[in-house]
Protein backbone atom coordinates (compact mmCIF):
# COMPACT_ATOMS: atom_id res chain seq x y z
CA UNK A 1 0.00 0.00 0.00
CA UNK A 2 1.64 3.70 -0.92
CA UNK A 3 1.18 5.92 1.24
CA UNK A 4 -1.19 9.37 -0.25
CA UNK A 5 1.04 11.78 1.85
CA UNK A 6 4.54 12.61 1.25
CA UNK A 7 7.08 13.92 3.93
CA UNK A 8 7.30 16.92 1.73
CA UNK A 9 4.03 18.27 2.10
CA UNK A 10 4.23 17.50 5.76
CA UNK A 11 6.94 19.92 6.17
CA UNK A 12 5.96 22.90 4.01
CA UNK A 13 5.57 26.21 5.11
CA UNK A 14 1.87 26.93 5.74
CA UNK A 15 0.64 30.28 4.65
CA UNK A 16 -0.95 32.46 6.66
CA UNK A 17 -3.95 33.98 4.51
CA UNK A 18 -7.57 35.06 5.08
CA UNK A 19 -8.18 31.62 4.27
CA UNK A 20 -5.93 29.94 6.67
CA UNK A 21 -7.48 32.73 9.33
CA UNK A 22 -11.15 31.98 9.05
CA UNK A 23 -10.62 28.43 9.66
CA UNK A 24 -10.29 28.54 13.31
CA UNK A 25 -11.39 30.97 15.88
CA UNK A 26 -7.73 31.13 17.76
CA UNK A 27 -6.16 32.19 14.47
CA UNK A 28 -8.62 34.76 13.70
CA UNK A 29 -8.11 36.58 17.38
CA UNK A 30 -4.07 35.87 16.57
CA UNK A 31 -4.51 37.63 13.44
CA UNK A 32 -6.51 40.67 15.11
CA UNK A 33 -9.50 40.10 13.22
CA UNK A 34 -7.17 40.53 9.89
CA UNK A 35 -5.09 43.17 10.86
CA UNK A 36 -2.46 41.36 10.79
CA UNK A 37 -2.21 40.13 7.13
CA UNK A 38 -1.46 43.56 6.22
CA UNK A 39 1.57 42.84 3.97
CA UNK A 40 3.34 46.00 5.14
CA UNK A 41 4.50 46.17 8.81
CA UNK A 42 1.11 43.90 10.32
CA UNK A 43 2.38 44.93 13.66
CA UNK A 44 1.82 48.22 13.26
CA UNK A 45 -1.16 48.17 11.57
CA UNK A 46 -2.45 45.67 14.33
CA UNK A 47 -1.32 48.38 16.49
CA UNK A 48 -3.35 51.00 14.78
CA UNK A 49 -6.07 48.64 14.85
CA UNK A 50 -5.71 48.32 18.40
CA UNK A 51 -6.47 52.40 18.99
CA UNK A 52 -9.34 52.53 16.40
CA UNK A 53 -10.83 50.04 18.77
CA UNK A 54 -10.28 51.51 21.68
CA UNK A 55 -11.58 55.26 20.21
CA UNK A 56 -14.91 53.20 19.47
CA UNK A 57 -15.53 50.96 22.31
CA UNK A 58 -14.18 53.67 24.79
CA UNK A 59 -17.85 55.73 24.23
CA UNK A 60 -19.39 52.64 26.25
CA UNK A 61 -16.28 50.52 28.68
CA UNK A 62 -15.22 52.54 31.50
CA UNK A 63 -11.60 52.03 33.23
CA UNK A 64 -12.81 49.15 34.86
CA UNK A 65 -14.05 47.38 31.66
CA UNK A 66 -11.23 48.01 30.58
CA UNK A 67 -9.35 46.19 32.47
CA UNK A 68 -11.47 43.24 32.46
CA UNK A 69 -11.14 43.19 28.97
CA UNK A 70 -7.50 43.70 28.86
CA UNK A 71 -6.92 40.97 31.10
CA UNK A 72 -9.37 38.68 29.66
CA UNK A 73 -7.74 39.49 25.70
CA UNK A 74 -4.44 38.93 27.61
CA UNK A 75 -5.50 35.34 28.83
CA UNK A 76 -6.88 34.98 25.68
CA UNK A 77 -3.96 35.81 23.25
CA UNK A 78 -1.91 33.06 25.23
CA UNK A 79 -4.36 30.49 24.19
CA UNK A 80 -4.70 31.98 20.29
CA UNK A 81 -1.50 33.06 19.79
CA UNK A 82 0.08 29.75 21.09
CA UNK A 83 -2.51 27.76 19.04
CA UNK A 84 -1.71 29.58 16.16
CA UNK A 85 1.64 29.49 16.42
CA UNK A 86 1.47 25.82 16.28
CA UNK A 87 -0.72 25.83 13.70
CA UNK A 88 1.82 27.66 11.80
CA UNK A 89 4.93 26.29 12.51
CA UNK A 90 6.41 29.22 13.51
CA UNK A 91 6.70 30.58 17.16
CA UNK A 92 5.53 34.39 16.27
CA UNK A 93 4.73 34.85 13.10
CA UNK A 94 4.79 38.93 11.73
CA UNK A 95 0.83 38.02 10.92
CA UNK A 96 0.02 37.34 14.97
CA UNK A 97 -1.27 40.89 16.04
CA UNK A 98 -3.02 40.33 19.19
CA UNK A 99 -0.53 40.62 21.42
CA UNK A 100 0.28 44.39 20.12
CA UNK A 101 -3.63 44.85 20.04
CA UNK A 102 -4.18 43.70 24.11
CA UNK A 103 -0.44 45.79 24.84
CA UNK A 104 -1.60 48.53 23.05
CA UNK A 105 -5.07 48.97 25.11
CA UNK A 106 -3.19 48.82 27.64
CA UNK A 107 -1.02 51.75 26.77
CA UNK A 108 -4.35 53.62 25.91
CA UNK A 109 -5.88 52.65 29.20
CA UNK A 110 -2.84 54.74 30.92
CA UNK A 111 -2.20 57.69 28.85
CA UNK A 112 -4.23 60.77 28.68
CA UNK A 113 -6.94 61.64 26.27
CA UNK A 114 -6.15 63.25 22.97
CA UNK A 115 -4.30 63.06 19.78
CA UNK A 116 -1.03 64.38 20.95
CA UNK A 117 -0.47 62.07 23.66
CA UNK A 118 -1.67 58.88 21.78
CA UNK A 119 0.03 59.66 18.93
CA UNK A 120 3.48 59.99 20.99
CA UNK A 121 2.42 56.66 22.90
CA UNK A 122 1.90 54.48 19.61
CA UNK A 123 5.47 56.06 18.32
CA UNK A 124 7.09 55.26 21.77
CA UNK A 125 5.17 51.60 22.07
CA UNK A 126 6.46 50.61 18.18
CA UNK A 127 9.57 51.47 19.09
CA UNK A 128 9.61 49.61 22.03
CA UNK A 129 8.07 47.03 20.10
CA UNK A 130 9.90 46.75 16.99
CA UNK A 131 13.67 47.81 18.76
CA UNK A 132 13.31 45.14 21.84
CA UNK A 133 15.74 46.96 24.58
CA UNK A 134 16.68 44.65 27.18
CA UNK A 135 14.85 42.93 29.14
CA UNK A 136 12.48 42.09 26.26
CA UNK A 137 14.81 40.66 23.48
CA UNK A 138 15.74 38.56 26.00
CA UNK A 139 12.48 37.13 26.75
CA UNK A 140 11.43 37.40 23.14
CA UNK A 141 14.17 34.77 22.15
CA UNK A 142 13.21 32.77 25.14
CA UNK A 143 9.87 32.31 25.51
CA UNK A 144 8.24 30.93 22.28
CA UNK A 145 5.00 30.03 23.85
CA UNK A 146 1.64 32.14 23.73
CA UNK A 147 2.71 33.41 26.97
CA UNK A 148 6.04 34.60 25.34
CA UNK A 149 4.02 35.87 22.26
CA UNK A 150 1.84 37.97 24.92
CA UNK A 151 4.95 38.88 27.22
CA UNK A 152 7.41 40.69 25.09
CA UNK A 153 4.85 43.48 24.11
CA UNK A 154 3.12 43.70 27.48
CA UNK A 155 7.18 44.66 28.59
CA UNK A 156 6.34 47.33 25.45
CA UNK A 157 3.54 48.24 26.99
CA UNK A 158 5.59 48.91 30.50
CA UNK A 159 8.60 50.70 28.72
CA UNK A 160 5.91 53.05 27.23
CA UNK A 161 3.77 53.56 30.28
CA UNK A 162 6.96 54.07 31.94
CA UNK A 163 8.39 57.22 29.76
CA UNK A 164 4.72 58.76 29.40
CA UNK A 165 4.95 59.12 33.16
CA UNK A 166 8.43 60.24 33.47
CA UNK A 167 7.37 63.10 31.14
CA UNK A 168 4.54 63.39 32.48
CA UNK A 169 6.64 64.37 35.78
Amino acid sequence: MVSTTSPERALAPVRADSRFMRQRLSRLIAFGFGSGLSPWAPGTVGTLWAWLAFVVLDRWLGPAAWAVLIAAGAAIGVWACGKTARDLGVPDHRSIVWDEIVAFWLVLLFVPAGAAAQSAAFVLFRFFDIVKPPPIRHFDAKLKNGFGVMFDDLLAAFYTLLLVALWQR
